[in-house]
């Protein structure tokens, strides 16, 4: 860490850590650490429960178990709360969406010169210096755009579901303005339309932002104290005391931020069998 601070100042340690390790990809960039960090912590999650609900049982659970079953009572409690139809299709995605973005959100914990000091002792400072790697998928605009493009689909699906292509077709051009004449409802179909379509965008938006703007917010503090005090021998140790002090405040942001994705997700799916 001192050695790439001390190189090139501040500024050069923090733009080598913003830098993906990306390829070229049809005119665009294809970010390999962020996808392959995503898959690994998704088959995590998916053998860390598939092998408790295949060893699950109805006497005394072990610990393991008891964590598992407490985690999906928390989220199957909080789509109760919101969603009031059939949740057996729905707790399953916001149980997903909460574990995936914790543990994606929870890279960020993680010494954040980790990627290249391996690198370093595997292949030399030159190939490290010149090898980019970013392992916190969240702080990727691509991964919450399209995690945000999902739900927006999902939420699109539900709404037909529940209205029929008609109906769902009928409320876009009738609401929120109602009127009763044939007239009026001609005239106030453009304006409900407008504002049915910005309605339904902005929510993905506003779900990717946000929790990218947290955790890229988080990823910097964390190169900040890292750059900062992290030169010299001297400020070693208040480094690390900056940095675990941020770390325990970060672990707040890291799952409150998981649960407002998840929550919002149910509210905008649940909002999808309401007729205005």
């Amino acid at each position: 860490m001192s050695e790439q601070t001390g190189s090139g100042g501040l500024n050069e340690y923090i733009q080598h850590h913003l830098q993906q390790n990306s390829i070229e990809f049809f005119g665009g960039a294809f970010h390999i650490d962020t996808w392959a960090v995503s898959l690994v912590l998704g088959l995590i999650f998916i053998t860390w429960f598939g092998f408790f609900a295949r060893k699950a049982t109805s006497g005394v659970p072990g610990k393991g178990q008891a964590f598992v079953e407490l985690i999906l009572e928390f989220i199957d409690g909080q789509v109760k709360d919101s969603f009031h139809g059939d949740r057996r299709s729905l707790t399953p995605l916001a149980l997903t969406i909460f574990m995936w973005v914790v543990l994606m959100n929870c890279m960020d914990l993680l010494p954040l010169d980790a990627p290249y000091t391996a690198i370093k002792l595997a292949a030399g400072a030159d190939v490290a210096h010149h090898t980019y790697f970013r392992w916190v998928p969240t702080a990727d605009l691509n991964t919450t755009l399209a995690m945000s493009v999902v739900v927006f689909f999902l939420i699109l699906w539900h709404s037909v579901k529940a209205k029929g292509g008609f109906g769902f077709g009928k409320e876009l051009l009738t609401a929120p303005f109602h009127a009763h004449g044939t007239g009026t409802k001609i005239a106030l179909a453009p304006a409900n339309l407008g504002l049915n379509v910005i309605e339904y965008l902005v929510k993905p938006v506003s779900l990717a932002m946000r929790l990218f703007g947290n955790m890229y917010g988080g990823e910097l503090v964390f190169m900040l104290i890292a750059g900062l005090l992290g030169g010299s021998l001297i400020m070693f140790v208040p480094g690390v005391l900056f940095n675990a002090a941020w770390a325990l405040f970060h672990i707040l942001i890291v799952l409150l931020q998981a649960f407002i994705f998840m929550i919002l997700t149910v509210v905008y799916i649940a909002g999808a069998y309401e007729s205005h």
